[in-house]
């Protein structure tokens, strides 16, 4: 499945859109306190809190190290009211906990190729943790092991002869063949991924693995973002042609600039079947700032489950306003603010900890 005519998308495959419904949720127990130093004691009960609001609704296959770590997470949410039989365990090493990264990306087939057996598909693509850090080599095994749990076929897409790194959360699709990402993430020479590709080749590269018709480019993400350009902290789809993207209504912000070109971006921008965006601002909580650093808080990095829409809050006035702004879009789903100030000092919060797994 790496050639032509042997390539995902040739033979049906494409990435659903993430509200469409999911086996589960993949997350990795968090362990490292050097990801969360001198925050890392409330970071156990904010996973507890995540399972436990998850599990109500699908399955949580949820990492551990070993069997002792498995034992303090279960002690950790059994105190929590989140132990259940819908939460699996699966025991291998991790260095970080950003499963929307280093995991595989779940493919489904299309109805023919799904009347002719095919089976869901996993792209696991190269994980370098974001061209920063040295420590990896257990997360860039994640992928591997997801498509084996999950019982899919795992494909390794390659660009030439070199194979491709990308992180789950530098994309975001409509499971109707557009895609969003930003120039600088991908097109940067700082943390940059692969050097070899330039638009033209992730437009293809897209085209190929995830079945992608239309590429959205925005400029940059938000400050103190740890991967240099994530999209996921900026602009989520939340229907074919709709978007949620953030906005900075304070013009002395770092934050205004970048913001209002992706805006015009979007304003410009067409869906694969060549409608406009309908776009939908959520204004940017006020700076989350910790031992000097603003951290990268975003309404945006919210999760979309089965039943729920866990949204990352900020004990900010701005908070009500995204929740009821998520609300008004996802009337079928219960919205669950998870207080994630503390959770943020790992550079990361709900999106970027979960990988769905689609249904079959």
């Amino acid at each position: 499945m790496t050639k032509g005519k042997s390539l995902p998308a040739a033979l049906g495959y494409r990435m659903p859109a993430e509200w469409e419904p999911h086996e589960s949720t993949w997350l990795a127990w968090p362990h490292s306190r050097g990801d969360w130093p001198g925050k890392f004691e409330p970071i156990p009960w904010v996973y507890a809190e995540i399972v436990r609001n998850l599990a109500r609704h699908e399955r949580v296959d949820l990492i551990v190290n070993d069997a002792s770590s498995e034992k303090r997470a279960e002690a950790v949410l059994d105190k929590a009211g989140a132990l259940s039989d819908r939460v699996c365990f699966h025991r291998w090493r991790t260095d970080r906990v950003w499963t929307r990264d280093s995991g595989c990306i779940f493919l489904t087939p299309s109805a023919q190729r799904d009347r002719d057996d095919a089976g869901p598909a996993a792209l696991h693509f190269q994980f370098n943790a974001w061209a920063k850090y040295p420590n990896y080599k257990f997360d860039e095994k994640n992928g591997e092991h997801m498509a084996k749990a999950a019982g899919v076929r795992e494909v390794h897409p390659f660009v030439g002869k070199r194979r491709v790194v990308l992180e789950g959360g530098s994309i975001d699709v409509n499971g109707s063949g557009t895609l969003l990402t930003t120039e600088e993430c991908l097109l940067s020479t700082t943390q940059q991924r692969n050097p070899s590709m330039d638009r033209a080749a992730y437009d293809q590269m897209f085209a190929d693995y995830f079945g992608v018709q239309t590429v959205i480019w925005l400029d940059s993400g938000i400050t103190g973002d740890d991967t240099h350009g994530h999209v996921d902290d900026i602009t989520r789809f939340v229907g074919p042609n709709t978007v949620v993207t953030m906005i900075e209504p304070n013009p002395q912000s770092e934050n205004y600039a970048p913001l209002r070109v992706n805006l015009g971006r979007l304003k410009n921008a067409r869906t694969a079947d060549g409608k406009k965006l309908e776009i939908v601002e959520i204004a940017m909580p006020r700076p989350v700032i910790f031992e000097d650093r603003q951290l990268p808080a975003s309404y945006a990095n919210f999760y979309i489950a089965n039943g729920a829409v866990l949204v990352p809050v900020f004990n900010d006035p701005n908070d009500r306003v995204a929740l009821n702004t998520l609300a008004d879009l996802f009337p079928t789903r219960e919205i669950v603010p998870i207080y994630s100030g503390d959770l943020i000092w790992g550079f990361g919060a709900l999106h970027c900890m979960t990988q769905q797994q689609p249904a079959a």
